[in-house]
């Protein structure tokens, strides 16, 4: 009977420390059970080179994060850091580039505009009473604002020296993991053994108290904020070398991953718990579950709900520990308690290698199919041009038995790089880009040209770098092709406006380099305004209807997208087609519609479905070795209510 209970208490005991354990871990736990399953499901996660790339990939978000960690110990948030990045390394690019200011320096004045303006958000929150959400969130937009200003909406080459950051050591070890480990050490020093590390836990379990107890709370809000601006600011220079370019739309939205990453990690937006490692293991998290996303070729408007309900989890979970009782996520709370956390880590790790080795056997043997592989990354398929070439694409992938994986890149230059990178570590056949950016493209496309890999470019070219293959109308001539056309029907006079794409892209630049050009023959036609809509169609709206109120007299209006060009007849009404004449670019299905009711006069169709197909179709004869041309283009066509009936796109 003793020795039944004693059997009994013994195994309630193990069962409780294991739970306590998990309960404790939680984050960890999640990663591990995360990098088994990858391993399992997909035979191309467990290889050296994707493992890098896993970090690599996490390295900008890891370094963002661990200065957020110092904010949302301390109770506070910022929404800035993201922009704060973008700003950073354009200071650094303008000034080593433009102004010929020495690298060191100019990278000086990188972190020195990282630390103004995380003084300023410290000041407005310590000093002027702002609620934190508030105060970073107008830097946000003030930081990205200046980075437009400043590189003039248009990318700036980053310095050689400093693009070394983005390179690898030895040809193997990437220089940005070293740069979130070196930051990642320094974040948990501040954390664990600093006075300030200690303020920022004390002002996040109780504010008032520790005023009380002698913390000068606003100089050390003061400094909170500006170690976050030195971390974006790094994170912002690591970011732009691996891109070889100062991006003024980098990192968009990075501060989301930023925070996701650090309550992922265990800390609490309470404030008073967080830790460096956490905050490692949830960037880590984020950049697993994209990458095998990816590899499993699941979409990415899916990894968006997936990321949601891992935050969402994470939070919960959070919940669930302290209702338990757990020990909070505090640093080193006592030199028993890092000595078990340190023998927590190493019993994860020989857990985690003993059973993906196992799990890799499922792969070893296994024949995978024999149809062609080919990745096919995509700028964005949030606007129905690419949807077009996406399913141009797959129609013609399907027809000639081609297994084509297809991304998302959501207009961010960095995730396309991180996608381009899975393509290349999968050894892929072949991979069809369609860049962001066109110089922001060009080191992973280097990187594919090593591993032998034929890259084919669709819509836009990639610069400093060699693809197989070109395949794209000219956004220039297309352009010209549409202010020819609206001057045209306004008989080469008249008042028009200028609806411009996405300040920063290289397809907004050429196409606004092709209505400058065409409209030089209409000197009759004056130019009101020109203003960027993001090719959106309530950015198009919205623009529209302001441009309105100065410019009622308006007569034309041309569109670098037809999203844009919809949104600015909706603004119009009754004027459209009518009054004004519009004129969008790339006739999709909607702007066809339109131009069949009469109220879009024109689009300058750049026949997507066409692209997508004969991108495919250029890609398997690289793969099967024959003679792809250099160049190959799509003629673009001026699709009006006359000929729209005939056009199929």
């Amino acid at each position: 009977m003793a020795t039944d209970t004693l059997k009994s208490t013994t195994g309630a005991g193990g069962a409780t420390a294991v739970r306590r354990l998990l309960l404790e871990n939680g984050a960890l736990t999640a990663l591990i059970v995360l990098v088994i399953a990858m391993s399992a499901l997909s035979g191309d996660f467990l290889t050296t080179d994707n493992l890098l790339n896993v970090g690599v990939q996490a390295a900008v978000t890891a370094v963002l994060a661990f200065g957020v960690t110092f904010v949302i110990v301390s109770a506070g948030i910022d929404l800035s850091v993201g922009s704060v990045a973008a700003l950073s390394a354009t200071v650094l690019a303008w000034t080593a580039t433009s102004h010929g200011v020495p690298v060191v320096v100019a990278g000086l004045l990188a972190v020195v505009t990282g630390i103004a303006a995380g003084l300023v958000n410290g000041f407005l929150i310590a000093y002027g009473k702002l609620p934190p959400f508030i105060a970073t969130l107008a830097m946000l937009s003030v930081a990205r604002g200046l980075s437009l200003v400043i590189s003039g909406g248009s990318p700036i080459p980053f310095p050689g020296s400093v693009s070394h950051l983005g390179d690898t050591l030895g040809g193997w070890l990437p220089v940005p993991v070293l740069v979130m480990i070196v930051m990642g050490l320094i974040a948990a020093l501040v954390l664990g053994r600093t006075y300030i590390g200690r303020s920022m836990y004390a002002i996040g379990g109780n504010e008032e108290a520790a005023r009380l107890s002698g913390l000068r709370v606003k100089k050390q809000k003061l400094a909170i904020y500006a170690l976050s601006g030195v971390f974006a600011a790094v994170a912002g220079v690591v970011l732009a070398s691996r891109l070889s370019s100062a991006q003024p739309q980098a990192a968009d939205g990075y501060e989301l991953d930023a925070i996701a990453a650090v309550v992922i990690g265990g800390a609490s937006l309470a404030g008073g718990t967080g830790k460096a490692s956490g905050t490692l293991i949830g960037a880590l998290i984020l950049a697993v579950l994209r990458n095998g996303l990816n590899l499993l070729n699941v979409s990415a408007f899916w990894q968006q709900v997936v990321i949601g309900v891992v935050i969402a989890l994470a939070v919960l979970f959070d919940t669930l520990r302290r209702k338990a009782g757990a020990a909070p996520a505090a640093a080193g709370a006592s030199p028993g308690g890092k000595g078990r956390q340190a023998g927590t880590y190493a019993l994860a790790a020989v857990v985690t290698v003993a059973i993906v080795g196992a799990t890799s056997f499922l792969h070893n043997g296994s024949s995978s199919s024999t149809d062609p592989k080919m990745g096919l990354s995509l700028s964005t398929l949030n606007n129905p041009f690419f949807v077009q070439i996406r399913a141009g694409a797959q129609a013609e992938a399907k027809k000639l038995g081609v297994d084509l994986t297809v991304t998302d890149a959501q207009n961010d230059a960095s995730q396309q790089a991180n996608q381009l990178q899975n393509f290349t570590s999968s050894n892929l056949g072949a991979i069809i880009v369609n860049p962001v950016d066109s110089d922001a493209a060009g080191n992973s496309v280097k990187a594919a040209d090593k591993a032998g890999i034929p890259v084919i470019a669709v819509d836009r070219g990639v610069n400093k770098a060699t693809v197989n293959a070109l395949v794209a109308s000219d956004n220039v001539a297309g352009g010209e092709l549409a202010a020819k056309t609206v001057a045209e029907k306004l008989g080469g006079k008249g008042k028009i406006v200028i609806l411009q794409g996405q300040a920063g892209t290289s397809a907004a630049r050429e196409q606004a380099a092709g209505f400058a050009k065409g409209l030089k023959s209409y000197p009759g036609i004056q130019v009101l305004a020109q203003q960027p809509a993001d090719f959106d169609r309530t950015k198009g709206l919205d623009v529209m209807s302001n441009l309105l109120q100065a410019h009622p007299d308006v007569q034309g209006v041309i569109a670098a997208n037809d999203e844009m060009a919809l949104g600015a007849i909706k603004a119009l009404g009754a004027k459209a087609g009518r009054s004004v004449q519009v004129v969008g670019f790339d006739g999709t299905p909607d702007g066809l519609k339109a131009v069949e009711g009469g109220t879009l006069y024109a689009s300058v169709a750049q026949q997507p479905s066409q692209l997508g197909r004969i991108a495919v179709d250029n890609a398997l004869k690289a793969v099967q070795g024959k003679k792809v041309g250099a160049a190959v283009k799509v003629p673009v066509k001026v699709v009006t209510k006359e000929n729209v009936a005939g056009f199929t796109g």
